[in-house]
């Protein structure tokens, strides 16, 4: 089995490469293809690179090769990380908008090679934000049960730490997920928790202690008044920055540490390749997980009444050939409100950046 990362060469494409070999998600009769654009520096640093991962790795190193076009991608699992990602630290600001307006014709431009010249089985895995949008354009082109974005994935595996955190216990124990949108929408499921070893009564009653009486709905002005707090304080006492994040609930604290990560000057770029690779060896490996990810829906679920269309984070049943199968049901009342607010939010920014 080969898989492709586009943008093997940006910090997150390296740590993805990387963990593929290390983690011997690839056998050494496998292919990793590194792709970058011709005449540019990800070109010319994905043979570099190429040589930098056998001099670590050779043991047990896949077959590595290069590519510098889109119409070179060849795999049976493709890693969308191509692209401009938001810088670190207090300098420049790139929002979404910022993002989508660089990102889309790379989207574009990959979404239409693989569908002209793939084999029309392989699975893409969108790394690059907005990971919504990358999920939409690729989805049109090939087929929307072929593609899935991590960042449902990993703002689920965030989720699952703060609360082990919390608990004193290993993330292994505790499961449950996070949907909606990539960053700020997302939407923590709190109905879907479960920790391992404890019965309904005493999961109900150790998740209560944690949430408290909070509901979502007052969790998108949690955020931003959480983002007040840090920027008044990680300028001159970062470590101060990340102890306050501490004190916070489980849900507020897997959606503000990452942010505040970046305003470190630090990247989330391991994290981003763990979770990612995660998604790779399920779709590698045949079996089927339940994971969640961004997916485009077509009905598949109902948000206050209506069947829902569009990209969404979710709970989906992940195997070789794709996603099947959205997990979401008995949503409570505020998840629900949640979901369909977000919902709507990602589908008027992309018809805004697609128009």
């Amino acid at each position: 089995m080969d898989v492709a990362v586009l943008g093997a060469t940006g910090d997150i494409g390296r740590a993805i490469c990387a963990e593929l070999i290390e983690r011997r998600v690839l056998r050494p009769t496998s292919r990793l293809q590194l792709v970058g654009r011709a005449g540019g520096a990800s070109g010319r640093a994905a043979h570099g690179l190429r040589v930098d991962l056998i001099d670590a790795h050779d043991e047990h190193a896949p077959l590595i090769d290069v590519a510098t076009s889109p119409d070179e991608v060849v795999a049976d699992v493709i890693v969308l990380a191509a692209g401009q990602t938001i810088p670190t630290g207090g300098g420049r600001v790139v929002d979404r908008d910022g993002l989508a307006a660089h990102n889309l014709s790379i989207f574009q431009d990959y979404a239409a090679a693989i569908a002209e010249n793939g084999s029309g089985h392989e699975v893409v895995v969108v790394v690059s934000n907005p990971v919504e949008l990358g999920v939409a354009v690729v989805a049109e082109q090939i087929g929307r049960h072929r593609v899935i974005g991590m960042g449902a994935w990993l703002d689920t595996l965030r989720f699952r730490r703060e609360i082990a955190s919390a608990l004193g216990i290993r993330r292994q124990r505790v499961s449950g997920f996070v949907g909606g949108q990539h960053g700020d929408g997302a939407v923590p499921l709190w109905s879907s928790v479960h920790l391992r070893g404890l019965d309904v009564a005493e999961r109900r009653d150790v998740i209560a202690g944690l949430r408290g009486p909070r509901t979502l709905a007052s969790f998108g002005a949690e955020i931003a008044d959480a983002k007040a707090q840090l920027a008044a304080v990680e300028a001159d006492d970062i470590a101060g920055a990340f102890a306050l994040t501490d004190s916070w609930a489980p849900d507020l604290q897997a959606v503000v540490r990452p942010y505040l990560t970046h305003q470190s000057g630090a990247k989330t770029a391991f994290g981003t390749a763990s979770a990612t690779v995660d998604l790779v060896d399920t779709v590698l490996d045949g079996r089927e997980i339940v994971v969640a990810g961004q997916v485009m829906l077509d009905g598949e679920i109902s948000l206050q009444g209506s069947p829902w269309c569009g990209p969404m984070g979710v709970p989906v049943v992940l195997g070789p050939d794709g996603w099947r199968n959205v997990l979401l049901e008995d949503l409570a009342e505020d998840e629900e409100e949640r979901l369909a607010a977000v919902g709507h939010h990602i589908n008027s920014a992309i018809e805004g950046w697609t128009r």
